[in-house]
């Protein structure tokens, strides 16, 4: 019962805290700025939502979805070709295998046995670029953009970590973490989507 009153309250606040809000304007997130664009191979995206990834009480993460226009429909994003990104801005400190460990646990909680065997080397490769971060402080900025003709490009503080990883596919497989039917955080996932 404490949870539902917990859920509740946090749900009317962030409803109140909308109504005072202009739909697009840049998003603040636990003092982490998302502008309304970004660009990605020479194109402008458009920021379609940001939120904060919390673990229990804690404040883990800030991430912010921009995409080549805005959308509510998860279908609609996971089809949708172009260039993409998700920018994460860490909230605490962490090291490259915590990172690594939690998206290959999203990644398999939402994505079929058979993608996960399709996926797997991909799946290996961004692992180990991950796993090449080191500590990654509180403050640090990691992309996951799509690139279109390249692949998946992984960023940390605006310099590439690894090589492009191909395939429009396996991005949005990635992007099911945070938008799949077993999503990372929930919250998180309405406030990415919040497209409309």
């Amino acid at each position: 019962m404490t949870s539902f009153i917990r859920r509740l309250s946090l749900l009317l606040i962030a409803s109140a805290s909308l109504a005072s809000t202009p739909a697009w304007a840049a998003r603040d997130v636990r003092g982490v700025k998302f502008a309304d664009t970004s660009t990605v191979a020479g194109q402008a995206l458009q920021l379609n939502g940001a939120g904060a990834r919390v673990k229990v009480i804690i404040d883990v993460y800030a991430a912010g979805l921009y995409l080549p226009r805005r959308e509510a429909s998860v279908p609609a994003i996971l089809d949708m070709s172009g260039p993409k990104s998700v920018q994460i801005v860490l909230l605490r400190e962490l090291t490259g295998e915590d990172f690594a460990d939690a998206m290959v646990k999203g990644f398999r909680k939402n994505n079929s046995d058979a993608d996960v065997a399709r996926f797997q080397s991909r799946l290996d490769t961004i692992r180990s670029t991950m796993l090449g971060f080191g500590t990654v402080k509180k403050g640090t900025s990691i992309q996951l953009n799509f690139q279109p003709g390249s692949g998946t490009r992984t960023l940390v503080d605006g310099a590439q970590k690894g090589a492009d990883i191909p395939g429009e596919d396996f991005y949005g497989a990635l992007l099911k973490i945070w938008l799949g039917h077993s999503p990372v955080d929930g919250s998180l996932k309405d406030d990415l989507l919040r497209a409309q």
